[in-house]
């Protein structure tokens, strides 16, 4: 018996020393190429293209993932910066999420004070280094799997418009996650954790108000004011918040109120936003807020119509993958600031009203917990109720910066954004490289899946069956 258990522990040991030595030379392979990919993302930071417009960014990283041996399939789900990068063959198949569009109206220089680069959009969530990071863990663990003659597919989905343009909705509704035993995400932040992730389901649409120019002044009794019906629905909209769940929010922006004062305008636009923690609720906020629209369209003598722009599912959690990814990242740690991104961070983090600069947050990686607060939205919601998906966030940002923010887009700009951005391609590498050693732990993922999401669970998207909505930027 004695004999026995020496010879699994040596045998366990052994194991573990070869799981390590792997994991040390997929690190190895990204910390030497750690500068190129900086370069990629640095080009796409700068071409800063908002959702399905990412031409030129989705074309960079087809082409080095094509230099790489991967397999293109260019233009899926109907979208032509979508695309999926396929390696190998057979089972398992491990998905890695990829994300590049910019947000409109923030533009900025990688610079510690507020200035504009002079372009339409700027990275401030960070996709330049999501899409890149994505992209160098999947040829870190293609070229792995060739060393060590490990069978199965690795596969990066380009995903674009994530930024209210719902892609990867589209890209579940096609059934291109049908085949996929598990898909791994991260996302930039100001700090590193792969904690549970929590997002908040949300529908948005854009409801365009039809009226009768006249002259405000010499005629104004032959006119029927769109903008007056844009204002009664918001008017009746923001006294409705008084009567939704606490936990829900509800956006708008105003896109089009008329060119002058003096004409009264025959076309207004207005931009909506309704998100809950559960899907099934936001359903009914917006329904409510389609009824608030017809209400100002009648009461004001105009018409109106509206377009569906994007729909997603709440985040699906999957704690069996979340304690791995965490576990890989702890491993991993985080990384010191140079002297000159001292330098640079110090003067975002006053730019935030923080007195002293938080170094330690970049350097560590965070406490697990099993629970989280939904605060935004994400389409990676619907790939999580297509297949087991897990994810984590990487310190790319100054801490405490928000998302959406100029300061974003500037440390997204300089190597403390490469430098959070190569820890999430280290994390993400050896996740993956744990799915493919280790069949027992797809199949505990599964089972938890189909356990939270439930047997009978049939997948209706949020924006029901509309194409996507290529122009919503425009």
């Amino acid at each position: 018996m004695k004999h026995t258990l020496l010879l699994a522990n040596i045998f366990f040991s052994l194991l573990s020393l070869h799981a390590q030595k792997d994991a040390e030379a997929v690190i190895n392979s990204l910390d030497k190429k750690a500068a190129e990919y900086g370069n990629i993302a640095r080009e796409i930071w700068h071409l800063a293209e908002m959702g399905y417009q990412e031409e030129q960014s989705a074309a960079l990283l087809q082409s080095n993932l094509e230099q790489e041996g991967f397999r293109i399939k260019k233009g899926v789900a109907g979208i032509p910066t979508a695309f999926i990068a396929e390696y190998g063959s057979g089972s398992p198949v491990i998905a890695i999420l990829g994300e590049y569009d910019a947000l409109p109206g923030l533009s900025q220089e990688a610079v510690p004070m507020q200035k504009s680069a002079g372009k339409a959009a700027g990275h401030a969530c960070g996709h330049h280094l999501f899409g890149t990071a994505s992209m160098a863990s999947a040829i870190a663990v293609k070229n792995w799997m060739v060393a060590k003659g490990i069978k199965g597919t690795i596969r990066y989905y380009g995903c674009p418009a994530e930024e209210g343009g719902s892609g990867k909705v589209y890209m579940v509704r096609e059934g291109l996650f049908n085949d996929v035993d598990v898909a791994l995400h991260w996302h930039p932040g100001s700090s590193n954790a792969a904690s549970a992730g929590a997002a908040l389901a949300n529908k948005s649409a854009k409801f365009r108000f039809y009226g009768v120019s006249a002259h405000a002044a010499g005629a104004p009794d032959k006119g029927r004011s769109s903008l007056d019906g844009v204002e009664a629905m918001n008017m009746m909209v923001n006294m409705m918040r008084e009567h939704i769940p606490q936990e829900a929010r509800i956006h708008y922006v105003i896109t089009d109120g008329g060119k002058a004062p003096n004409v009264v305008p025959n076309f207004a636009e207005v931009y909506y936003y309704a998100r809950h923690y559960s899907r099934d609720v936001v359903i009914e906020i917006f329904d409510r807020i389609v009824k608030a629209a017809e209400g100002a369209a009648m009461g004001t003598g105009t018409t109106m119509d509206y377009e569906m722009i994007g729909g997603t599912h709440e985040l699906l959690p999957n704690l069996t993958l979340q304690k791995v990814m965490h576990d890989n990242l702890s491993k991993i740690g985080g990384f010191n600031y140079s002297a000159e991104e001292i330098a640079f961070a110090e003067k975002i983090s006053t730019s935030l009203g923080y007195t002293t600069l938080d170094k330690e947050t970049a350097l560590n990686v965070q406490p697990y917990k099993t629970t989280a607060r939904a605060s935004g939205s994400t389409d990676v919601g619907d790939v999580s109720f297509a297949v087991p998906t897990v994810g984590m966030r990487a310190a790319t940002w100054v801490p405490g910066t928000p998302a959406h923010s100029w300061q974003a887009v500037a440390a997204g700009g300089t190597s403390i954004g490469n430098k959070g951005m190569m820890v999430a391609a280290k994390a993400l590498s050896l996740t993956a490289i744990d799915l493919f050693e280790d069949p027992d732990l797809v199949k505990k993922a599964k089972e938890e899946f189909i356990k939270r999401r439930g047997a009978d669970f049939k997948y209706i998207p949020l924006l029901g069956d509309r194409a996507p909505a290529l122009d919503y930027r425009n």
